[in-house]
């Protein structure tokens, strides 16, 4: 399972290639393109960050049955959204 984030990287990773040329002679258009796509995958591995917390938060908040244990909400990210990344 992939979070919602995770999706979206893996969208952006897959579908929107940066440009290149075999000289590196790129023209304006491309070379704005590829500072775009480098910012916003910038952006989504801060994002992918913020969401594991929440999620974590979130785990944390639930679980009444043990009380809270961060080590058992990492686990639970981990083993739910960090498969076949």
């Amino acid at each position: 399972m992939k979070t919602a984030m995770q999706e979206l990287k893996n969208i952006i990773e897959n579908k929107i290639i940066p440009s290149s040329k075999e000289n590196g002679d790129l023209s304006e258009y491309q070379y704005s393109h590829n500072i775009a796509y480098n910012t916003v995958l910038t952006i989504i591995d801060f994002l992918l960050e913020k969401e594991k917390e929440q999620i974590m938060d979130s785990y944390l908040q639930g679980s009444f049955d043990d009380g809270p244990n961060i080590t058992n909400s990492e686990q639970y990210y981990n083993q739910t959204y960090n498969q076949n990344k």
